[in-house]
């Protein structure tokens, strides 16, 4: 009797310790389970609307959201064709007469000119060298002797041409530069003024028209002539350049 006792005592603790772990295992499943709906929560509601959406459907209804719905009174507006525009032509306006115009009156001025004496080459009838002094006038500038000289260089007129004024400086001769240190014009020219044809009578000429001219201005007693920016010593057959000459070196 006493092992019957025993036997359903221990009976009893089996099935309760059975109930038990029964009771633990669906605990955690409903846990389990309501921990998974819940990461999920958002995938099932897709698919339940879905499915909401398909049985709708396949129902014949078709779902209006609220958005989509027309206004229950919707307002009409009234459009009026627009009224054609009147327009009225504008008067010609009263005829004018241009004014006349006025053209500015353009006053030249006046160029300034200075007498300048330029020394030429004349042979008498006795064929004797002379000097044959011409007047230009020449407009004022910074640079009036370089003027002078250039226009010596351009030779004589027409008229003085038939007059026999001659002009024995070597052809294409160019002056190159003129300076003035103290009471000396250094003048330079072009490397045509070493070769004259009409041999040293020829270059006696020129170098007499050279100084002439140039001492006619005040400042100027004697003339340094330079070739190419040069000092040679001769000029021609043995007439002296290397200093400066003036009218008594002739």
């Amino acid at each position: 009797m006493a092992n019957y006792k025993n036997n359903r005592k221990n009976s009893g603790k089996q099935i309760s310790q059975g109930s038990k772990a029964i009771i633990i295992f669906w605990l955690i499943f409903i846990i389990v389970i309501i921990s998974v709906f819940m990461l999920n929560a958002d995938t099932i509601k897709r698919n339940f609307n879905l499915l909401k959406t398909r049985l709708t459907n396949s129902a014949g209804i078709e779902e209006i959201s609220e958005e989509e719905m027309p206004p229950e009174d919707p307002e009409i507006v009234i459009i009026e064709p627009p009224k054609p525009e009147i327009r009225q032509e504008a008067k010609p306006a009263a005829e004018t007469k241009p004014a006349a115009e006025t053209k500015p009156v353009q006053t030249e001025t006046p160029v300034q000119t200075r007498d300048r004496s330029i020394y030429y080459t004349q042979i008498d009838k006795d064929g004797q060298i002379l000097q044959s002094k011409v007047i230009r006038k020449i407009p004022v500038s910074n640079s009036p002797m370089t003027d002078v000289l250039n226009v010596m260089l351009s030779g004589p007129s027409s008229e003085e041409i038939n007059r026999g004024i001659l002009n024995l400086i070597p052809k294409n001769t160019r002056i190159l530069s003129a300076v003035v240190r103290g009471n000396t014009a250094y003048i330079s020219f072009s490397e045509d003024f070493l070769f004259n044809t009409f041999g040293v009578e020829g270059y006696v000429a020129q170098l007499r028209q050279i100084v002439w001219t140039v001492t006619e201005f005040s400042n100027v007693e004697d003339i340094q002539v330079l070739i190419e920016g040069r000092r040679y010593d001769y000029l021609g057959e043995g007439i002296w350049i290397g200093s400066p000459i003036s009218r008594q070196s002739f």
